[in-house]
């Protein structure tokens, strides 16, 4: 298990290359290993540059690549596993590790201790898992307690030096690069327990368990009668696991009020030793009735040393956060506007932020608005006919607010002015956008008391909550037909 090279890169649209190499360390004891392993199938690691082009264009991320690449978009090389194979100089550099967060792309080059021709299945090839541990591991260390751009590069430039240690010779010893910072006293690649193969190394520190469970909430409301409106609530728990030990046991408790929504479609983490048959029976396919199971919903684990999503779930919640109509009447150039908004009685009233964001395709830029609000304030960008209804933290104490005018357009130019397939003639949309913390639509809560750790010394639990809306919309109730969701998301 040993990495050939590990890339981070920026990424950077707009600019020329659309992105920066950051930090790069190549392995050349691996890479001899590599050719000696790989024999005819070999293919070496590139320059930073010629990987830099290569890379980007896999990831879909070149400002100017727009064209059909059979090698990269076709049906069979549909990409699940954020393993790549990267062109470079007429040969396929295979398997790269690869993914984007934060802005951040991190890389690398696993060793297969065998020829790659014919490929051999990922689940063979061990440098991959510690591969991902490795990558995570930075990422955390970049990310985590990071409070500007300063930091951040401060981490950078002392990221060789921790990796002479946390990973020498190309082999992960220890992936909580924090630990590498803090104490020369690294974990030993040998342990009394049993190490798992996806668990690369131990974590040495401060026991702590950080729980944050994210709901987003989708929304499509037509203001018909004979058009229902649909919502759903999908959710993710994140846990951080920062605990000594190889093989450190842990019991994470999600609950729900008496009154909440119970969870279905529950997917887990491959980390969970065991689950209740009933969490996993938990179907939005079946009818909901009074003996749908409502928790507590307990999930026994061995965790990861990185960030990992425990687990994914959906709940068929009674109504959505926030009711709408939107109407819009065309009378010549002008366009007449109604919005009218309430926010239900269930949901706190404290949001991050709120707005309601009314765009207007197929027309040329707006010229003059005419408008009466109740709440809130009213934005205007011309050029990109778009009206931004600042609704702000809070609803009034009515939890209704509405907004009416006019809004009229010039000439029209198809060069800049936005176009969409969908919204043509009547067909438009207003789109929510908000954020509420330290609350879920179902109520889900991680309980800091029922979080039971089986590892040395007592750990700090913290636990987080949030809603916010995913692909929230509110359709012109004057359309002249119905939008799917389905070709919403064309």
């Amino acid at each position: 298990m040993a990495q050939r090279a590990v890339w981070l890169i920026s990424h950077e649209p707009g600019t020329p290359l659309c992105g920066t190499v950051r930090f790069s360390r190549r392995y050349p004891t691996v890479e001899k290993r590599a050719r000696v392993f790989n024999g005819e199938s070999y293919v070496p690691v590139p320059e930073d540059g010629p990987l830099l082009k290569a890379l980007l264009f896999e990831l879909r991320l070149l400002d100017d690549d727009k064209d059909f690449a059979e090698s990269r978009d076709s049906c069979s090389h549909i990409n699940k596993t954020s393993i790549y194979g990267l062109l470079v100089g007429g040969k396929e550099l295979w398997p790269v590790v690869a993914f984007l967060k934060n802005g951040m792309i991190y890389a690398c080059v696993p060793l297969v201790e065998q020829t790659l021709s014919p490929r051999p299945p990922l689940i063979s090839i061990s440098g991959i898992s510690q591969g991902f541990e490795l990558l995570f591991g930075i990422q955390d260390f970049l990310y985590l307690g990071q409070k500007n751009d300063t930091e951040l590069y401060t981490k950078l430039s002392q990221l060789p030096d921790l990796l002479l240690q946390a990973c020498p010779f190309g082999t992960l010893l220890d992936a909580n690069l924090q630990n590498s910072l803090d104490s020369n006293n690294f974990a030993s690649v040998t342990h009394p327990q049993k190490q798992p193969a996806w668990k690369a190394g131990i974590y040495k520190g401060k026991p702590q368990v950080s729980i944050s469970i994210t709901e987003k909430v989708k929304s499509m409301q037509y203001g018909k009668q004979d058009i229902a409106d649909t919502w759903q609530v999908v959710g993710a728990v994140t846990c951080k696991c920062d605990l000594e030990g190889s093989m450190p046991n842990v019991t994470i408790s999600l609950s729900l009020p008496t009154n909440g929504s119970p969870l279905q479609d529950i997917l887990v983490h491959p980390c969970v030793t065991s689950l209740d048959s009933a969490i996993l029976t938990s179907s939005s396919i079946d009818a909901m009735d009074d003996s749908a199971f409502s928790g507590p919903y307990k999930f026994p684990l061995t965790p990861p040393l990185e960030s990992f999503n425990l687990c994914y779930y959906t709940s068929q919640v009674p109504v959505p956060p926030i009711l709408g109509f939107y109407q819009v009447k065309e009378e010549e150039i002008q366009l007449k506007i109604t919005v009218n908004l309430k926010l239900h009685e269930s949901v706190k009233n404290s949001f991050e932020f709120c707005e309601a964001h009314i765009p207007f395709y197929n027309r040329g830029p707006i010229t003059h608005v005419e408008y009466k609000v109740s709440f809130g304030q009213l934005e205007v960008f011309r050029e990109k006919s778009l009206l931004i209804w600042i609704i702000g933290q809070k609803f009034p104490k009515s939890m209704e607010i509405s907004l009416s005018g006019t809004v009229t357009f010039g000439a029209k130019s198809h060069e800049k002015q936005p176009f969409d397939q969908i919204c043509i003639g009547g067909t438009a949309y207003l789109k929510l956008h908000f954020r509420i913390l330290d609350y879920t639509l179902t109520g889900c809560y991680a309980d800091q008391h029922s979080v039971q750790v089986f590892a040395s010394g007592k750990p700090k639990i913290s636990t987080y909550r949030k809603l916010i809306s995913s692909d929230y919309y509110i359709w012109n109730s004057k359309a002249p037909a119905p939008v799917t969701y389905g070709s919403l998301v064309l």
